[in-house]
This record gives structure tokens, sequence and C-alpha cells, in this order.
């Protein structure tokens, strides 16, 4: 056991993360408007899989010829992942019913449908569009909580991971990072942007295995390849790279699809990559930034897990139906939209401490890593 335990973490890595958590978390809020400050803010969640792809490497690489086996590395990362995976779905639940239980279009949703959407979403199991349990009526893979469309692609790439891309030499994972790569950039290209995965209409289901598929194996290729750079102050540059990503499209002025899509392209390419390779070479990070990113990285899941059903009630409540809503309803809903991310964190906190953490402990104890 302990040649398999896990080795120190890159806190300022968790700390991004978290920057990149609040970055989503804003850009949902601003999703149901016709302008939002953070217009490209879903570019965060690919940000989440270079990292992914980066700490998978760095923390597993080495140690399966040390007694790691399969079924502990499948434990390990369900236990890591899907307390909060199943939370995310009971309170989906919770908010759809409070909010009347119906979908877009106005028309009622039994409990019984709500139940079946609940137990899919708990079991990682994703919606056809148009199904029964299809209970938004959106089209969402999971439409109790949207985002967990992404931690089901976090569990393909974790499958990915410990059946072949771990197996293959780090000279076919450039190939096929190379590979994904540009089939990237032309999905990014053609569609003008790169906010594809959610849903399975249109083929989103191979265009969001793809949008996984190029940043992990990018974050893995990285980890095989690392040699820090000691950084000074990596967290906070890092931190205000990731949001000028989110919002740099507003000083750009109107782009056109494939200018746009291109600009998503090489954030996800070049940009991200940077910023994992950065933060993981941060020396002396001060005691603010150590702080801050602790705080910010123990928080990061949880609220990227359970923020979108308050996002739920929120579009309810101002009258979103699937229509962009005009920004100058913002001025009757304003101090709702600058409670709502601090309400999101106060939620986070409270799985974090009350949930997440203690059970997470109790299934290592209880099952062993």
């Amino acid at each position: 056991m302990n040649a398999i335990q896990a080795k120190p973490r890159y806190q300022i890595l968790d700390g991004l993360r978290g920057v990149a958590a609040l970055l989503v978390v804003v850009y949902h809020v601003f999703e149901c408007f016709d302008w939002s400050p953070v217009p490209h803010g879903y570019l965060a969640v690919d940000f989440f899989f270079v990292l992914s792809g980066f700490v998978i490497g760095y923390a597993y690489d080495s140690r399966w010829g040390e007694g790691l086996t399969m079924a502990r590395f499948f434990k390990r990362r369900l236990i890591r992942l899907h307390p909060m995976v199943i939370l995310g779905a009971v309170i989906g639940a919770a908010c759809f019913l409070l909010q009347g239980g119906v979908r877009w279009d106005g028309s009622h949703v039994s409990v019984g449908w709500v139940m079946v959407a609940m137990l899919m979403g708990m079991l990682m199991l994703p919606l056809c569009p148009g199904s029964a349990a299809d209970v938004r009526g959106n089209g969402e893979l999971f439409p109790l909580n949207g985002p967990s469309w992404s931690l089901f692609f976090e569990y393909i790439g974790n499958i990915l991971y410990a059946l072949l891309l771990r197996r293959l030499s780090t000279r076919w994972l450039a190939v096929l990072a190379c590979a994904t790569g540009a089939c990237l950039t032309g999905i990014a290209v053609s569609d003008g942007y790169l906010g594809v995965g959610w849903s399975m209409a249109d083929g989103g289901l191979w265009t969001g295995l793809l949008r996984m598929l190029f940043p992990y194996t990018v974050g893995m290729l990285m980890a095989r390849c690392f040699r820090p750079m000691r950084v000074k102050h990596a967290f906070w540059s890092c931190a205000a790279v990731i949001v000028l990503v989110g919002c740099l499209p507003l000083a750009l002025g109107e782009m056109v699809p494939w200018m746009s899509g291109l600009y998503d392209a090489l954030c996800v390419i070049v940009v991200f990559p940077c910023l994992v390779w950065m933060g993981a070479s941060e020396v002396s990070a001060g005691a603010v930034a150590h702080h801050v990113s602790r705080s910010l990285g123990e928080l990061s899941y949880p609220l990227y897990a359970v923020h979108y059903p308050l996002m739920y009630l929120f579009y309810s409540h101002i009258g979103f139906d699937g229509r962009l809503v005009p920004i100058d309803r913002m001025q009757q809903v304003w101090p709702q939209a600058l409670l709502l991310p601090a309400a999101c964190l106060l939620l986070a906190w409270m799985c974090w401490r009350w949930y997440d953490r203690p059970v997470r402990s109790w299934l290592t104890r209880r099952l062993g890593s």
C-alpha cells in the first residue's frame, strides 16, 4: 500500500481548477441572457480536461508496476468522483420539483419520470433527446444537472487511460494528441465554437468525446515530459489568464464564426497546456496565494458538481424558456444574479464539509484505496 500512496499535490493547480469553476458559474449566470461578460466561459471545461489528464498521468503512470491494479485505480476514481455525482442528481431533482416540475415548453412532468432521470444521473447513464426522462426537453445528457456531461466524459477518459492510453509510448501518445487536436480544430472552425458535448443531438456524443480526448491526452503527454520552469507568482498570473480567456472576445469585437472557433481551438491547444505547465512550476507561492489556492481547490469540484440546479431555479424565476432573455431584464433581477455565485459557493462548501469529505473518508476506510 505504501507504494501507491498519493503523490504530493500540485496545490496551485487545485487553485486554478477553482478559478475555472468560478468562471463556469459566472458564465452560467449569464447563459440565459443575450449578453455575457464571459461569452467564452465554457472553455473552462476544456481547462479541466487538460488538468485532469496531467494529474492522472502524474499520479498514476509510474504506479502500475508498483502494485496498482485496474480494480484499485477505478475504485480510487469512483471514491473521488461519484459521491458528488449522486448528490448533484439528488439536488437537481429537488430543484426541478421545487420549480414546478415542468419542461421548458411548460408541459408538466410526472414525478415518476423525474425519479428515472435522477436515477440515470446517479448512475452516470446519459439520456437521448426526446426521451420521456428528458424532463427539461432541452436534449441534455443529464437534464437534472447539465454539467454532469463533462463528468461523464471524464469517466470515459479514466477508462480509456486505464485500458489503453497509459500503454501507449510517448511518441504514439503525441501522434494521438496531434490527430485529435487537428479534428478538434476542424470542429471548432466549422461550428464556430467548442461548446459541444452536453447533448447527443447533432453528433454531440462524438464531438464531446473528441473535446475530452484531445486535452486529456495532451495533459497526459505533459505529465510524461514535465520539467518545472520555476515560475514565480504563477497562480495569480494563470488565474488572470483563465478569466481573460472567457472575456477577451468582448474586446475583440464581432467575430465571424470561423474566427470564434479558431479562438477556442487556440485556447485549448496552446493556452491551457501552458497554464498547466506554469501552474505546476510555481515556486515560493506567497501565503495569500497558498491559502486561496487551498480554499478554491477544496471547493472546486463540489462547486462545479452542484451549482447548476440553482441556475435552473434562477432561469425559472426570470422566465427563461430556452430563448435568450434581453439583458435589459437584468435591471430587475441583478440582486439575485449577484447573490447566485455566493449561494453556489455556500452550497459547495456545505456539500464539501458535511458530505463529500466525510463520505469519501468513510468509503476509503471501508473499501480501501
